[in-house]
């Protein structure tokens, strides 16, 4: 016999509220009925009215909160409501480092089934705000208005946004020169729905010395007025140094095409992550929160327990970041990435660093490791850094068939990392401890990075 569904569509129901979600929202029952409400807190009661019924949950939003949270605090940013760009600016940061780590926890516990692995307290940022070197906003039309910002939750309405308070400030300066600029040139904007128009996105990069690159994506070769919209930007922006054309004549929501055309001044600019200096490019992968950065890399140096004599294998290399901190401290450092300019970028790093015992490899890990094994490469140490959906079953295999003492798994998503840490459990190798690390304060997002031995060792 199916249990009645408690709740109904537009009906108000007094809610209290238990955790916070993985995308910041407040998670509470209503007769034993899993309801989620955005912008509520763990501990608050409030009356919630119900905009969409599932057969095991229902999304609400709040109406009025009868007891409020001694975390809630004001939001900073004006327009927090609307946009989708945070998720937590109203609770306390004390209480967002609180809740990154019970996410952990969670996910731990429910997905991994492995509830006694030690999780720690997340490590903060010294300042969450104004953190992001880079910026990509879209471009639009309201009210026959150009609008520069970020979209609002769930859609693709552009909010306006002059002042993003996790921004870097020079990213804050371009947003809003380039609206000005754009207006007075009647450049066209790009339509999403019609495929017409120009401009489409503006990418800023805040480097070292706070040198600022900016990127105009455009949905055709042709800028109009450029020689105009060049002069106007260097006037207005005393810290720019590059601007680039970035053409993406796609119908779809991918921010930026392959070509990339520079109008003004360097190709690149720089930034540095500890000890070590980067050339950043229009399209490389580069962490957008630098002090943070180094904070996860070093305690991902700190997991790999180094010596100097060491034989280390970065399976999800990228650019070469992680894999050229621990090059500081190894013997020899194998990178591997499929992606062929990113190896190309690490290769161009390295050389900049004055690193040489990193060999950057293009492959898929699955292939690429085997051979190096076949070739004698035995290796000390594994670090993984995946993308959000984890690693498949077939590269976990492949990690542990390698038998190294140990493997650091850095992660952007608590869910595949525990996982992933139940799988390799199987596989002989135990999650030892988690260190979450706040890269993204004022959202809902978490890093972590986790050890694993061999079982038995």
């Amino acid at each position: 016999m199916k249990t009645a569904i408690p709740v109904q569509q537009g009906k108000n129901y007094d809610i209290r509220i238990e955790r916070l979600g993985t995308s910041g929202e407040g998670v509470g029952r209503y007769d034993n009925f899993t309801v989620f409400v955005p912008n509520a807190l763990p501990g608050e009661q409030v009356s919630a009215r119900v905009e969409e019924v599932k057969k095991t949950y229902a999304h609400a939003r709040i109406m009025e909160i009868r007891v409020a949270s001694a975390d809630r605090v004001r939001p900073r940013c004006e327009i927090y409501s609307d946009c989708g760009g945070c998720q937590l600016q109203h609770l306390s940061y004390e209480a967002q480092l609180t809740a990154k780590r019970l996410q952990v926890v969670d996910a731990m516990t429910h997905i991994g089934k492995l509830p006694h692995v030690p999780v720690k307290e997340t490590l903060g940022a010294a300042s969450p705000w104004n953190y992001r070197n880079k910026m990509q906003f879209p471009v639009g039309i309201h009210q026959g208005q150009i609008v520069v910002g970020c979209f609002a939750q769930g859609s693709h309405r552009i909010i306006d946004t002059e002042d993003c308070h996790i921004q870097r400030e020079g990213n804050n300066a371009l947003a809003n020169a380039v609206r000005d600029i754009v207006t007075k040139l009647r450049i066209p904007v790009y339509n999403e729905d019609t495929h017409r128009g120009i401009l489409r996105h503006i990418v800023g990069r805040v480097g070292q010395g706070d040198e600022l690159m900016a990127v105009i994506v455009t949905a055709a070769k042709e800028l109009p007025r450029k020689k105009e919209l060049i002069r106007m930007m260097r006037e207005r922006l005393p810290q720019l140094v590059s601007i680039q054309q970035n053409i993406q004549t796609y119908r779809n929501n991918v921010v930026m095409g392959r070509d990339t055309v520079l109008l003004w001044g360097k190709p690149t600019i720089r930034d540095t992550l500890g000890k070590l200096s980067f050339h950043i490019s229009p399209r490389s992968f580069f962490q957008v929160n630098t002090a943070q950065a180094v904070v996860l890399y070093e305690q991902a140096l700190q997991y790999a327990d180094l010596h100097g004599t060491e034989t280390v294998i970065d399976a999800y290399c990228g650019t070469g970041t992680i894999t050229l901190f621990l090059a500081q401290r190894a013997r020899n450092v194998y990178g591997i990435e499929i992606v062929r300019p990113a190896i190309l970028d690490a290769r161009k790093n390295a050389c900049d660093n004055g690193i040489k015992n990193a060999e950057f490899i293009v492959g898929d890990a699955t292939a690429v490791m085997p051979s190096l094994y076949r070739q004698g490469v035995r290796p000390d140490v594994v670090v993984v850094d995946p993308p959000r959906a984890g690693c498949t079953p077939t590269v976990l295999k492949t990690f542990a068939n390698m038998k190294p003492r140990r493997i650091v798994y850095v992660s952007c998503n608590p869910a595949t990392l525990a996982r992933d840490l139940a799988i390799m459990k199987d596989l002989g190798y135990e999650a030892q401890e988690i260190q979450p690390v706040d890269l993204f304060p004022q959202t809902s997002h978490v890093e972590c990075v986790a050890w694993m031995t061999q079982t038995g060792r």
